[in-house]
């Protein structure tokens, strides 16, 4: 085990290109399934239980569900490739979406949650790929491949809550609950991902990779690496690690409360969802220019920007009152910015530091983290602006950055090597 980079890093394999494309398709597919079962969720388990309360505990199924699956294809790439534990998650994710159909055809709501807990393995896949994509690119392109990515989900995450009405028309037809619908399109969408994975990540990114860096064609990856010593070991994979898990712990605590801060103002749902679609164009859409920078600058200092612009969207969303639909747009594009920036330039700083025989478990153990710790942060989030206000929670957004600019900047002016 080494916390250290390899020696000499070789240029970008030819099969590349090919790969990313897969894993893009693979990224579009899987992100339309995850965000169409995101947007129907919470409302299916509300209307199938009869209360709101099992509602929230379908969100939260499915986010436990993502971290649990990443520490599970973390550990099937470590000991058998990308290959195996990316098609293995869209394989879950299928299961648990058929087992979604029955649930609701039924009407068993614990069915319902244990195939959300199945779902959410999709979730997880989609982190995965995005450290894939940096497996055999060059490494002067290796954010820019990471954020391609990450930038493909913006098609599925804009494209899937918007097919919800054309999709129960669909199920009804079909003779299913109108409610069956959005996960018809998932298990379709995750059946094709498993496809497009299985026969299109060939060679495989990590294998091949492996066997670049010096290691036996096919060996197993360090079964005994432990991600924590790793990253204890190399202040640089730590700050990256960090601003991953940061970045996404404000985001979801600010981004889940905005919806209950404008609908004390009596904003309409309509509006509601412009803004959520604005911070989710912030999240994604820009993530290829972070990518860049990444590459042209270096991770650190675009981690360093993701320190400005988190507290920077804490300020903006403390000072908007409920009626300011423009402010709390401004203040939620900065916050899928500085979300965007945390997770590219945490990534490739991550991807940087570390040894490609640690790779998978040390990455898959930080979006464990990422996972358990941003749905810590929506329960957080929601007690205090309910005993205090959405004021003091983009106070304290500021108050839990600003120290991570202050450390991100000296490491970004120093000049310090991703590789430390």
């Amino acid at each position: 085990m080494t916390a250290a980079p390899d020696a000499a890093s070789p240029p970008q394999d030819p099969a590349q290109p090919r790969l990313l494309a897969v894993l893009a398709i693979g990224q579009v597919l899987g992100g339309t399934a995850v965000a169409t079962s995101i947007a129907a969720s919470s409302l299916v388990a509300s209307r199938l239980s009869g209360s709101p309360a099992v509602g929230g505990v379908a969100s939260t199924a499915s986010v436990l569900g993502a971290a649990g699956a990443a520490a599970v294809v973390a550990r099937v790439a470590q000991a058998r490739g990308r290959r195996p534990a990316l098609v293995g998650g869209h394989l879950v994710g299928l299961l648990g979406a058929v087992g979604a159909v029955v649930a609701v055809t039924t009407g068993s709501v614990a069915l319902l949650l244990v195939s959300l807990l199945l779902i959410g393995s999709g979730t997880a896949v989609g982190l995965a790929a995005r450290y894939a994509a940096t497996d055999l690119a060059a490494p002067a392109r290796a954010g820019r491949a990471l954020a391609m990515v990450v930038w493909a989900t913006t098609v599925g995450a804009v494209a899937g809550p918007n097919l919800l009405g054309p999709l129960d028309a669909v199920a009804v037809s079909a003779g299913l609950p109108g409610v069956a619908g959005p996960y018809l399109l998932c298990a379709v969408a995750f059946a094709l991902a498993a496809l497009t994975g299985w026969l299109g990540l060939r060679p495989d990114p990590l294998l091949r990779a492996r066997e670049r860096a010096g290691a036996p064609a096919g060996a197993p990856g360090a079964v005994a690496v432990r991600p924590w010593a790793v990253l204890r070991a190399s202040r640089p994979a730590l700050l990256g690690a960090v601003g991953i898990v940061l970045g996404h712990a404000v985001m979801v605590g600010l981004m889940s409360m905005t919806p209950v801060h404008m609908d004390h103002g009596g904003a309409a749902l309509s509006v509601v969802g412009l803004v959520i679609s604005l911070h989710i164009a912030g999240m994604y859409a820009l993530s290829p220019l972070f990518g860049w920078l990444a590459d042209r600058l270096g991770p650190a200092r675009v981690l360093a920007g993701a320190g400005v612009l988190l507290p920077l969207a804490g300020v903006v969303c403390a000072l908007a009152a409920p009626t300011s639909t423009g402010l709390l747009s401004v203040g939620l594009v900065l916050l899928g910015l500085g979300w965007s920036a945390a997770v590219v330039g945490g990534s490739a700083q991550l991807t940087a530091s570390l040894a490609v025989a640690d790779r998978p478990r040390v990455q898959g153990s930080v979006d464990v983290a990422m996972n358990l710790v941003g749905a810590a942060a929506g329960v957080v989030a929601g007690v205090l602006v309910t005993v205090s206000s959405y004021a003091l929670l983009g106070a304290l957004v500021v108050v839990a950055t600003v120290p991570f600019l202050l450390v991100a900047a000296r490491s970004a002016r120093t000049g310090r090597p991703a590789a430390g």
